[in-house]
């Protein structure tokens, strides 16, 4: 009997069994609803609060602004940074994060990188089973989402909703391990803050992560270094995907 013959046969004795009670069908975690106590019933992991020069190559970048980028972060502060903290998620997501996204410009249809909306992503071992849909991420594929890469967005309402930090960890460990990579970066905003992560995988279920000061989008710096950030990032992407082509 062939591999794939085998695991056919262990595929349909696990349903008949399902079907017969004997044993439980799986049941997936959405990404939504990761708290962070099970997410840390699933895996060790832990906020590193020490490590004060984490962020810094990420942020102290070389990066300079166009004048037509700091023309429309301007222009997009001037109307929208009095009103942010009373958007729902929608309205932030639609008329001030996606126009910041879409700047950015995370698409590249020459390395086959694109940027989704509202797609799923889905991972499982022996541990986790997560999915659900990811409000904005990275991926190879133009259409269809396939590997994630590197950065992974969620976002919530200032008011109301669940906070983020635990669904995001959830999904950059789930990318991480697709990718089979040893860190990841992400962000999660609340209304009008950005926080800047970065996951690591220490071994084999153990992780630590890093969170970023507070950057105020309704500040006209912080905007300003959000964008930045932002665009590294997108650089760092395109640099590895560029590499791996060239190999």
């Amino acid at each position: 009997m062939t591999n794939k013959e085998l695991e056919e046969e262990n595929k349909q004795l696990r349903e008949l069994l399902i079907q017969n009670g004997i044993i439980q069908k799986d049941k997936s975690k959405a990404f939504s609803d990761v708290k962070m106590n099970y997410l840390k019933e699933l895996v060790n992991i832990n906020k590193n609060l020490e490590d004060n020069n984490k962020f810094d190559n990420w942020f102290n970048n070389n990066l300079r602004l166009r004048k037509d980028e700091i023309n429309f972060l301007d222009k997009l502060l001037d109307k929208y940074g009095l009103l942010l903290n009373s958007f729902n998620e929608d309205r932030l997501k639609v008329v001030f994060i996606g126009n910041i996204l879409e700047k950015v410009d995370f698409l590249n249809k020459k390395l086959n990188i694109g940027n989704f909306y509202h797609s799923p992503l889905q991972f499982k071992n022996d541990k986790i089973n997560f999915n659900g849909f990811c409000d904005f991420y990275v991926a190879n594929g133009l259409e269809y989402p396939e590997t994630p890469y590197f950065f992974i967005q969620e976002y919530k309402p200032s008011i109301g909703g669940s906070h983020p930090e635990p669904q995001l960890l959830a999904e950059l460990i789930s990318a991480i391990e697709l990718n089979k990579s040893k860190t990841i970066k992400g962000c999660y905003i609340i209304g009008a803050i950005w926080n800047f992560v970065i996951l690591e995988k220490v071994k084999k279920d153990t992780y630590q992560y890093f969170v970023s000061r507070d950057f105020l989008s309704t500040n006209e710096n912080d905007l300003k270094s959000i964008y930045k950030n932002s665009l590294f990032v997108k650089d760092e992407i395109f640099n590895i995907v560029n590499l791996k082509n060239k190999k």
